[in-house]
């Protein structure tokens, strides 16, 4: 699949695992996790240190999540990526999504690798709020910023 599939699939499940939301309110994962919840999907948090988010119950590990998701958002630091998705593969997810905004985000080389070797549908590096309608203006500019400089996916 092109990549631009993929993030076609990705949005197309409405229950994925969000790994990496903060416990800060106005963090802007929180507002990224809010506006996923107001577009009729619904983010499952893990999170080891809290119960809920935004009024969904956190879940400590993949593993845990009762019935399974088979997506995961992931915006997290890339020094643990690897190891989350090495729980990907176990746990039989199908989709991640590597967080980018600015700076590196949570992908790394290792975990791409680990994704294609497990068959995993990966993501490398994008916002989610750039592929949704109706967003603020800051996010339709920096899409059309990534699809000047030839980087938006195709």
């Amino acid at each position: 699949m092109t990549r631009m599939e993929n993030i076609q699939d990705f949005l197309a499940q409405k229950r994925f695992a969000f790994i990496g939301v903060s416990r800060q309110p106005k963090d802007f994962s929180r507002a990224l996790f809010r506006e996923f919840q107001s577009r009729g999907y619904e983010p499952v948090p893990v999170h080891l240190e809290v119960p809920e988010i935004e009024g969904a119950r956190c879940f400590t590990h993949l593993r845990d999540i009762q019935p399974p998701v088979e997506s995961v958002l992931l915006m997290t630091s890339p020094a643990v990526t690897n190891l989350l998705v090495r729980e990907c593969a176990e746990t039989g997810i199908k989709r991640v999504w590597f967080y980018r905004g600015a700076g590196q985000g949570a992908l790394t080389a290792g975990a791409l690798q680990i994704c294609e070797a497990s068959g995993i549908n990966a993501i490398p590096g994008e916002c989610p709020f750039m592929f949704f309608g109706g967003t603020p203006w800051f996010h339709r500019f920096h899409g059309l910023v990534k699809k000047i400089t030839g980087a938006y996916p195709r």
